[in-house]
């Protein structure tokens, strides 16, 4: 059985008052994405073991039908997390959950962007770890740009600015 602890807002991030039509909304930081994957032990091993992030939260929900809340993220951004799901019950069911997974295997859905402070340094590392890039280190107008797929067919993209 999983247990969340509920906590106010102000004690997990900073909130940020927003004006809408509607009235106040209280939004803060974005805290966590999700990125669909087919096998959630094929990304973790490879977003913790050839991206270096590291595990958040590894929990079965038995309440969702044993779904596994399966969460990494960059060690230096502790307040982001990235949700490694698989499309299928209980989040999507059927035929919407198998036309997920063809685009996600197409590298149409998902599309992160990363900063590193020398881009080409970064493409030979992972490199050597066996990442296939579909864009090498590039001049770009905003800076030098590389660009990769993970075992999903995710893109990611790792940027060094101007």
């Amino acid at each position: 059985m999983a247990v969340f602890e509920k906590t106010t807002p102000s004690k997990l991030f900073n909130v940020i008052p927003m004006i809408n039509d509607g009235g106040m909304t209280m939004l803060g930081r974005l805290t966590h994405a999700t990125i669909w994957v087919h096998d959630q032990d094929e990304a973790l091993d490879f977003y913790t073991k050839v991206l270096g992030m590291e595990v958040r939260e590894d929990v079965t929900i038995a309440e969702m039908g044993d779904y596994r809340w399966l969460t990494v993220g960059p060690t230096s951004q502790p307040d982001v997390s990235f949700i490694l799901t698989v499309p299928g019950p209980p989040v999507i069911d059927g035929e919407l959950a198998k036309r997920l997974q063809d685009f996600i295997a197409q590298g149409v859905i998902g599309n992160y962007h990363f900063a590193t402070d020398d881009c080409r340094a970064a493409f030979l590392d992972l490199k050597k770890r066996g990442v296939e890039f579909i864009m090498e280190p590039t001049e770009m107008p905003y800076g030098i740009d590389a660009q990769f797929h993970d075992p999903s067919g995710n893109k990611l993209r790792f940027t060094q600015s101007k």
